[in-house]
């Protein structure tokens, strides 16, 4: 009777699975075969630190927000970088004479983040769409991997950005962000102002679109895009916009002629 050898596959070294840098939790390591003696065991040997509950990573250089991001969105959690932080990451931070390494990283999405690490980021809950397009997100490419962080595109970010307005000092951010965009997707903002479900939102893009009036703005399609009924109060003490039935500050609308 020939004889019968079984091979026990071996797991891949953990040096090959989690390069420097990204943090994992147990469940990804139980995924990759490592059962909890073998994670146990790396702690131990200093071949892993614990860098917070239930979080790991290998010795190396100092994290950084990119290693974090892209971690927890290997992990599962659905977060992009959006808003503010993405228009930076884009090349508009120079517009507003801010250094990005200096601010919390904004990030959109449902899923929350470890405590530890909330000094180094702001989350803000996605409220414009039941679900963001695919083509409304970018990737942003890092480190030595070339890891692909998940990222809004500038409409989308522009949008992120509008639906947090809450003062005029959020109003003249957003006003010099617009004015540096002189290039958009047409079809992407097209598409995605008819489902924005916020119409504040959706008028405050308009306002501002039609207050800078880049060439993009005529590829508009403004009978597509439901603005919705009645006036919204967004400035108190502001000046009504007849056009789009919002109150925006005194100070914008003195050279914006159409408001009389």
């Amino acid at each position: 009777m020939q004889n019968i050898v079984k091979y026990k596959l071996k797991k891949p070294k953990l040096e090959q699975i989690l390069p420097e840098g990204l943090v994992v939790n147990r469940e990804w390591l139980y995924k990759q075969g490592y059962e909890r003696y073998s994670i146990d065991y790396f702690l131990r040997s200093k071949r892993l630190q614990q860098i917070d509950r239930g979080l790991y990573r290998r010795p190396g250089p100092p994290l950084k927000w990119q290693h974090l991001i892209y971690s927890f969105q290997i992990m599962g959690k659905k977060l992009h970088v959006g808003g503010k932080s993405a228009l930076d990451i884009q090349g508009f931070a120079h517009y507003l004479k801010q250094n990005i390494k200096q601010e919390k990283i904004t990030l959109y999405g449902e899923d929350k983040i470890p405590t530890r690490f909330s000094n180094k980021f702001i989350i803000y809950k996605e409220k414009c769409f039941k679900t963001i397009p695919k083509e409304a997100l970018t990737v942003l490419p890092f480190g030595h991997w070339d890891w692909e962080l998940k990222i809004s595109t500038v409409e989308l970010a522009l949008l992120e950005i509008i639906r947090e307005i809450k003062n005029e000092s959020d109003f003249i951010v957003v006003d010099r962000y617009f004015e540096s965009v002189t290039v958009l997707n047409p079809n992407r903002i097209n598409k995605l102002l008819k489902i924005c479900s916020h119409i504040k939102t959706k008028r405050l893009f308009m306002w501002f679109a039609k207050r800078h009036h880049h060439p993009w703005f005529n590829n508009l399609k403004i009978d597509k895009i439901n603005l919705g009924k009645g006036k919204r109060e967004i400035i108190k003490g502001g000046i009504l916009d007849k056009t789009y039935q919002i109150t925006i500050p005194r100070e914008m609308a003195k050279d914006v002629s159409y408001f009389f």
